[in-house]
């Protein structure tokens, strides 16, 4: 991700003392501990730059178990907690790298299948889902976050998705990113390519960049 702008506290675009480039390698796992319980593993190694600090080194690291709490055939609802130790790296992206310490999240996500719905206009298994969530920060100030994601595949082996990432921190930073992207399926492996930028916010940097993953299932 790269940026030569930012949002300032009013919300108006400004022009960044230089240019910021922020990159990272992650790593997400999941694993279903049952019908109704997933834990999940979150971790990254970041490397950037901006005008004042050049940085490199472990990010974040996010341990936290998802429970569904109701499911029937066309919704789903679950609650997720997780813990966070933070990194040398940027643990929030208004801060400075290594700046924070511990935090604790709480999310609630609500997805929906559209049924036939989709399948109308040639797109099989589409959904919706909407996340909400509070994190508690040490170091850093608490955040609300709300995420909304909305997927359809199309024919066997290709999906689109379109991501919504918004958040406020208290007191301080806002940032809503739009990400759209492509997912093609190979078996137990799929690869996914999109374009993540930040359209709005307050006191945060206009980023853009491309997002590469590859996922696989066992």
């Amino acid at each position: 991700m790269s940026a030569d702008s930012g949002f300032d506290a009013s919300g108006e675009e400004r022009d960044l003392p230089g240019e910021r480039r922020d990159a990272a390698l992650g790593l997400f796992a999941e694993y279903g501990a049952s019908n109704r319980l997933t834990l999940q593993l979150k971790a990254d190694w970041q490397d950037g730059e901006d005008a004042f600090v050049d940085y490199n080194g472990r990010g974040p690291i996010e341990i936290g178990a998802t429970w569904q709490v109701w499911r029937d055939d066309r919704n789903a609802v679950s609650l997720y907690g997780g813990y966070t130790w933070a990194g040398e790296g940027r643990n929030a992206g208004y801060a400075q790298p290594g700046v924070g310490e511990h935090d604790w999240e709480a999310r609630v996500s609500v997805g929906r299948s559209l049924g036939d719905m989709g399948a109308r206009w040639g797109m099989e298994g589409s959904f919706v889902e909407l996340q909400a969530a509070r994190r508690l920060r040490d170091g850093l100030p608490d955040e609300t976050r709300i995420d909304a994601t909305a997927g359809a595949r199309i024919g066997r082996d290709w999906m689109v998705l379109g991501q919504a990432f918004g958040g406020a921190a208290d007191g301080g930073s806002r940032w809503l990113s739009l990400e759209t992207s492509v997912v093609r399926d190979f078996g137990g492996w799929s690869v996914q390519a999109g374009w993540r930028q930040t359209v709005a916010g307050r006191e945060a940097a206009i980023a853009r960049g491309p997002v590469l993953a590859l996922w696989r299932r066992f």
